[in-house]
C-alpha cells in the first residue's frame, strides 16, 4: 500500500499538466496585443515582457509530464510498451522544458515589428526549434504509435483506434502548422490555429490516458 499514494500522485500530473498549458496559452493568446491566436506559435507567447508566463507553462508542464511518465511505466508494469510509451512520453516532457529555457525566434510578424522569418536564427531559436520541439512533437506522435500497439496486444481495441486515430491527427496538424511557420501561404494564415489543435489532441489524449490509468489502478 505505500507504493500506491505516490504512483498515483504521479499519474494525477498527468491529468494537470495539459489542462494547465492549454489555459494559459488560451488566456495569453487572447491578451497580447499584435498577437493573432490564429496565425502565431504557442512558443511566441515566451517573447516580450510578459513571456515569463508562458515560460514558466513550458517549465511547469514539462515537469508534470516527466513525473507523469514516471507514474505511467509503474503503472503499466510488465508486457508490451510498457518501457518505450512512457520512455517517449518522457521525451514530449524534456521537449516542453527545454523549449522554455531556450526561447523561439520571432515568426510571422510577432512581436510587431519582426519579419516574417529571422535573417539568421539565433541559437537559443535553434536549439527551441530543432533540440526540443520537433524532437518532443516526434516523440509524443511515436508514443501514441507505441502505445496503440501495447493497448492492441493488451486486448483494449478501443483504446488501440483512439490512440491511432490521435497519432495521425497529431502528425497531420504538426506537419501543416510547421508549414504554415515557415510561410506556405497555404497555411501561414491559419498555422496558429493547427498547431494548437495538434496540442490539443496530445493533451487530450494524454489526459485521459492518465484518468484510465488512475481508474486500473483503483481497479487494482
Amino acid at each position: 500500500m505505500s507504493s500506491v499514494g505516490p504512483s498515483r500522485l504521479l499519474l494525477l500530473c498527468g491529468l494537470l499538466a495539459g489542462p494547465l498549458f492549454v489555459v494559459t496559452f488560451l488566456l495569453e493568446g487572447a491578451s497580447r496585443d499584435g498577437y493573432d491566436p490564429l496565425r502565431h506559435p504557442v512558443s511566441s507567447l515566451a517573447l516580450g515582457p510578459g513571456g515569463w508566463v508562458q515560460i514558466g507553462a513550458f517549465l511547469t508542464a514539462g515537469l508534470l509530464t516527466l513525473a507523469f511518465a514516471v507514474g505511467l511505466r509503474r503503472s503499466l508494469g510488465r508486457g508490451p510498451g510498457s518501457a518505450a510509451g512512457p520512455l517517449l512520453i518522457g521525451v514530449w516532457g524534456v521537449g516542453l522544458l527545454g523549449a522554455g529555457v531556450f526561447v523561439t525566434d520571432p515568426v510571422s510578424g510577432y512581436p510587431a515589428g519582426t519579419p516574417a522569418t529571422p535573417d539568421a536564427p539565433s541559437r537559443p531559436g535553434l536549439l527551441h526549434d530543432l533540440a526540443f520541439s520537433l524532437p518532443g512533437f516526434v516523440g509524443f506522435a511515436a508514443a501514441m504509435v507505441v502505445l496503440t500497439y501495447a493497448f492492441a496486444r493488451r486486448h483494449a481495441p478501443g483504446w488501440a483506434i483512439y490512440s491511432g486515430l490521435s497519432a495521425i491527427a497529431f502528425l497531420v496538424l504538426f506537419v501543416l502548422a510547421s508549414a504554415g511557420f515557415a510561410q506556405d501561404p497555404r497555411w501561414v494564415s491559419t498555422a496558429g490555429l493547427l498547431q494548437r489543435l495538434a496540442v490539443g489532441v496530445g493533451w487530450l489524449w494524454l489526459g485521459l490516458l492518465a484518468a484510465r490509468r488512475l481508474t486500473v489502478r483503483e481497479a487494482a
